[in-house]
């Protein structure tokens, strides 16, 4: 019996024994990049030598459940080097996080001995669901979502933190370094933001909608305006990888997912895991070619569907862009139960800006957006679509409670400290300084808080040409410091050879802001010369600036008092209607016929008064506006096209008009992706003056002397080389940006790309118009006239490189017609500089 119950307790003994060996352990923590600070989702996490492992969160974050022993745990993901980290021993519960640095994107080597590459057949079921798992295809969807957005500096050499103008900020540095983590690299923030906002969509007719609740902001060189509050709003932090290609910094990337998947991509079929019905496939791609637009990275998809379920890609510096070492986006989505579709949840995109130099410093641009309360196929009435960004007027007032209950998840400590130094840092003088030299650079004006007014701009403070000789000129605009509603401007110009003032001055009024409603009047008295007004050269402010210079022929004093009104009529069309009334004093020999009737013995005369009523209907369905206190800012028009209706009518003897007449204009313009090809620009104008008119008040269409590519000009033609009073302007742009020269391996190092360029005019002028100018004047003195076309149109062509050095353009373009005309010729080499991507 003893022994019976000696038994009994060793097997009692042993149990708990066997139960306390097989206690679970917990391991938990965030995994994030060294670099950047940001979460690392979807990484693979497992104890060595174990079966224990996990992936972490879209936040980053994991827990594991182990059994002992267990003395490491190791942490690896594609794109990053394999950390492993030791594991404290017979401890229940703890806490590790993990610093990856970033390592190569090349994925494993695919070898298929037998058959397709088995991931083929997945990405074949993907795109025939493409269409149906589309968001976007979806009759309308709305939802709340949470955003933040971060800019940082970044890799801050010993050199960068040795100049004297940083030394001044090494406090602030100090404190990010006992934040950054073991492994992590020190980042400034010089800009944080958080916004909450609920977005609308509607699919017929394609309209999309944001009202921004609340923002809160702070950065270097920015302020909580409105601008800024709707920048930070969910509308620019959207990206559909079902679209064939996603728009990132005006470039445009090829979806793992598109139609030409097969064209750009390899694919790896990396895991497949049982879901009860079938299996989630989870697949790695990487682009054909590393210096093509195209992500590398993975996604996972569900097994049923076929639908994207989360996705991570990125793109590193190998590609064909500048300055950029790296595009991060990460995405996941949730399944809304009602309809059986994938929305997304969660977005994460990281860009980082590579630094110039090896003495400066780089910079992490950080987005982060949480979509919640889908409402899915309950679309709203077409015109509530109409303003596609809305402030509410209270979007500033908020309090700390607010944001701890709108954020889906805590603030981290860097964070909290982010907002907390961005306001210190900003006040600093060297940072005052650096920001208000780069707002006279990218503003071109310089501003005086005190006053409330900007002076400049700057390309206009002085020009040379041999009417008015030395010419300066200072100008200035009340900002909206100065009136939320009233907005002033003017200048003042003298000639230090004609000895001549020259001035300007405008009043615009602000009467809504919802719909976009503006008034204004205008007054000034300037040297303009014949085929490059400031008119006619439009918002090229470079070209208009060295347009100034030289000979200045055919030039002529101009007085202008005009007023306008515009108004967004509906969302899309905009309307408006000028009267002016203009002064033509020609320094330059010239005359017309006041009685054209009368033939050879009609009256001359030299100058003219013009009095009309401008009409102007603009149509751009797609594009999206920001205001920006006291402007609007056009932020484009999609790949859609917009049309702009002119119709002007001139009245005689009102206000001191001399001729009755009538012009009329349509002009289309669109940019628009070719495929793999390349993107394309075109703008077409269409124009008719049936009206009998002095020469200066036809058509002249824009030349360019100057030795720079100018976009909206003829580059080969000669100042007022033509006239017409009938004509079609068509001009063409094609940018294969890296499809021929990333397969040429010995300059694609270069990132070079290609672009070809066509330019067409072709018009005539009645013969009434050419009989109006006679061939000299009533003292016998020879007057110039003007070149028309004839039946063949004036064309030219090029073709250029983009992108050297990061910044220069040269183009090649010929000239083909009308060789005869003096002082052409057939062919010239331009160039241009700007920086882009």
């Amino acid at each position: 019996m003893k022994k019976i119950i000696l038994f009994l307790v060793l097997i009692v003994i042993g149990t708990f024994e066997a139960a306390y060996s097989q206690t679970s352990y917990t391991i938990k923590g965030r995994i994030t990049d060294a670099s950047s600070g940001d979460p690392i989702p979807f990484a693979n996490i497992a104890i060595k030598s174990s079966l224990s492992g996990g992936t972490t969160n879209f936040d980053g974050f994991y827990q594991l459940k182990y059994t002992p022993p267990a003395d490491s745990l190791i942490v690896t993901y594609v794109g990053y080097g394999t950390k492993t980290k030791a594991i404290v021993q017979n401890q229940a519960e703890q806490t590790i996080d993990i610093q990856l640095a970033p390592g190569s994107l090349q994925l494993r080597e695919v070898n298929i001995f037998a058959g397709e590459n088995p991931a083929y057949a997945i990405m074949r079921k993907i795109l025939a669901n493409r269409k149906l798992n589309n968001p976007e295809n979806l009759s309308a969807y709305e939802y709340e979502s949470y955003n933040k957005i971060q800019i940082d500096i970044d890799n801050l050499s010993e050199k960068f933190r040795k100049r004297k103008a940083i030394q001044k900020m090494t406090h602030i540095v100090d404190k990010y370094d006992e934040v950054k983590g073991d492994d992590g690299e020190t980042i400034i923030p010089i800009f944080i933001s958080e916004s909450v906002s609920n977005v609308y969509y509607r699919n017929d007719p394609k309209k999309k909608k944001e009202i921004i609740n609340k923002t809160k902001v702070s950065g270097v060189g920015l302020t909580d305006g409105s601008l800024v509050s709707q920048v930070v709003g969910s509308s620019f932090q959207q990206y559909n990888f079902y679209n064939n290609w996603l728009n990132i910094l005006e470039k445009d990337f090829v979806s793992p997912i598109a139609e030409s998947w097969k064209i750009n991509y390899e694919y790896y079929l990396a895991d497949s895991i049982p879901n009860g019905k079938g299996y989630d496939y989870h697949i790695e791609f990487e682009p054909r070619r590393e210096q093509d637009l195209a992500f590398t990275g993975s996604f996972w998809v569900d097994g049923e569907g076929f639908a994207l379920t989360q996705i991570d890609a990125s793109v590193g510096k190998k590609a064909n862009l500048n300055f950029i070492e790296k595009i991060k986006i990460q995405q996941s989505y949730e399944l809304f139960e009602g309809e059986n579709k994938w929305v997304p949840l969660k977005t994460r995109v990281l860009i980082d800006v590579d630094e110039p130099t090896k003495q400066t410093a780089g910079m992490l641009l950080k987005f982060y957006s949480s979509n919640s309360k889908y409402k899915v196929n309950q679309p709203l009435s077409s015109k509530f679509y109409d303003t596609a960004i809305e402030l509410k007027e209270d979007y500033m007032q908020h309090d700390s409670t607010f944001w701890t209950k709108s954020r889906p998840e805590s603030l981290t400590p860097s964070e909290i400290l982010s907002f907390q130094l961005v306001d210190s840092l900003k006040v600093l003088p060297v940072v005052k300084t650096y920001t208000e030299i780069l707002n006279i650079f990218v503003n071109g004006y310089k501003k005086l808080d005190k006053w409330n007014i900007d002076i400049g701009p700057y390309l206009y403070l002085y020009a040379n040409n041999k009417v008015e000789g030395h010419r300066f000129r200072l100008g200035f605009r009340t900002d909206p410091g100065f009136s939320r509603k009233w907005i002033f401007s003017g200048y003042g110009a003298y000639g230090t050879r004609d000895k001549e003032f020259k001035y300007g001055a405008g009043m615009d009024y602000i009467l809504s802001r919802k719909p976009w409603t503006m008034a204004g009047i205008s007054y000034s008295k300037d040297l303009e010369r014949l085929g490059v007004s400031a008119e006619t050269i439009g918002p090229n402010t470079l070209f208009g600036a060295f347009s100034r210079f030289g000979a200045f022929r055919r030039a002529y004093w101009q007085e202008d008092i005009a007023a306008y009104f515009k108004r967004e009529v509906v969302k899309g069309l905009t309307g408006s209607v000028q009267l002016k009334h203009r002064e033509f004093e020609p320094l330059f020999p010239f005359a017309y016929r006041t009685l054209p009737s009368a033939g050879i013995e009609s009256p001359l005369k030299s100058s003219f008064d013009i009095t009309e009523l401008n009409f102007e209907a603009r149509l751009a369905r797609k594009e999206t506006f920001l205001q920006n206190d006291n402007e609007r800012i056009s932020m484009g028009n999609g790949n859609s096209p917009a049309f702009t209706l002119r119709y002007t009518v001139g009245m005689k003897n009102f206000f001191g008009g001399d001729f009755n007449y009538q012009k009329l204009s349509l002009n289309v313009k669109q940019s628009f992706r070719v495929g793999i090809l390349g993107r394309t620009h075109y703008n077409l104008t269409v124009g008719y003056i049936p009206s009998t008119l002095p020469y200066p008040l036809l058509y002249t269409p824009l030349g360019n002397e100057s030795l720079f590519y100018v976009d909206n000009a003829f580059n080969m033609m000669k100042y007022f080389e033509f006239i017409s009073d009938r004509y079609v302007v068509l001009r063409m742009e094609h940018n294969f940006e890296g499809l021929l020269f990333n397969r040429l391996p010995a300059i694609r190092k270069l990132k070079w790309r290609m672009l070809a360029t066509g330019k067409l005019f072709y018009g005539s002028v009645s013969d009434a118009n050419l009989n109006l100018t006679p061939s000299s004047d009533n003292e016998g003195n020879i007057i110039p006239t003007f070149n028309k076309l004839h039946d063949v149109p004036y064309i030219e062509l090029g073709y250029g490189i983009d992108n050297i050095f990061k910044a220069g353009r040269i183009d090649f373009v010929h000239r083909l017609t009308y060789l005869q005309n003096p002082n052409v010729t057939p062919f010239a080499v331009k160039i241009s500089f700007w920086f882009n991507l």
